[in-house]
């Protein structure tokens, strides 16, 4: 019989969705006060759904953001002819792209650019409002702004990308265009552009820290649906009362690592990885172009990359 193995939640248990804190206790007069339940989500973990805090940031970055996505799905809809068919058909192939380099940072007409200058603009304050919100949130309930900080380093790539390095290379024709497979062209013409991205140390930093977030998250998680059956789940059970569960889960990483990180250090390790995955990666896409030209030839002047 094979042995129980608890990857999704086998029974799912409620009962009142839970509401939060009391209202005496953080300003509730801008939230939801209903919740459900999804059978799908169970399967993960916890199913309830709501309720959700919009207020005035959440508002404008929900309502910006639609604008952005109907614009370019318009745009979208305009190269499939208004055709259905050819919508559903090329949708990977669409693209809104942003204006070309003889415009520089200057206007350029709709057709070619302006539309995509405008809709960059949207979710530009689409992204930035959702930040505020997350920080306005903490704020409320007391809480520490790491989930704010570590939003702010994925928003760094992306402002370096489609805002940033423009400005500095002195041409909206440098940022990413709207599309699927257009941004994955664009993302192999940038680094055969400027000598093989491969050779940009920061890419490489990237990379590991990408990989690294990937490992770690697995190598927690699994640890604790591993140990679940002892009630390592229990998070409070296990501070109060460890049990068996986290002398298993550290026992099991210092006999096949050496060590063990502690239950609140393994989200440290989580979160600076994770952090220093984009950190890395604005800063080696901020350098390509404005300081160096030849990632390859940089390498190959300073020892990092063979000669042939």
């Amino acid at each position: 019989m094979a042995e129980y193995q608890n990857i999704f939640t086998q029974v799912q248990v409620r009962g009142a969705p839970e509401l939060g804190m009391p209202a005496e206790d953080v300003e509730l007069g801008e939230r939801g006060t209903r919740a459900s339940f999804s059978n799908l989500l169970g399967w993960f973990g916890n199913a309830q759904l709501g309720p959700i805090y919009l207020g005035t940031w959440g508002s404008i970055s929900l309502a910006t953001g639609l604008i952005w996505f109907t614009m370019v799905g318009g745009w979208y809809w305009y190269q499939a002819g208004f055709n259905p068919a050819v919508f559903v058909r090329d949708l990977f192939w669409f693209s809104l792209e942003p204006p070309g380099p003889e415009y520089g940072l200057g206007w350029a007409p709709l057709a070619e650019g302006g539309y995509w200058l405008i809709a960059s603009f949207f979710l530009l304050v689409s992204v930035m409002t959702w930040w505020v919100r997350t920080y306005m949130r903490a704020e409320a309930l007391g809480m520490g702004k790491h989930v704010a900080w570590a939003f702010l380093s994925a928003i760094w790539l992306f402002l370096v990308l489609g805002l940033i390095r423009p400005v500095l290379m002195g041409s909206w024709s440098e940022a990413v265009p709207y599309g699927i497979f257009s941004h994955l062209d664009w993302t192999n013409l940038f680094s055969l552009t400027y000598g093989n991205l491969f050779y940009n140390p920061f890419h490489a930093l990237s990379i590991v820290f990408l990989y690294g977030s990937a490992l770690l998250f697995a190598m927690h998680g699994a640890t604790i649906l591993a140990v679940s059956r002892f009630g390592g789940d229990r998070e409070l059970e296990q501070i109060a009362d460890r049990g068996t569960a986290s002398e298993r889960a550290a026992l099991f990483w210092r006999w096949t690592m050496g060590f063990n990180a502690t239950m609140e250090g393994i989200h440290r390790w989580a979160w600076w990885f994770a952090v220093l995955t984009t950190l890395t990666g604005g800063i080696g896409i901020l350098l390509t172009g404005t300081v160096v030209d030849n990632w390859r030839v940089w390498a190959e002047i300073r020892g990092y990359a063979p000669t042939y």
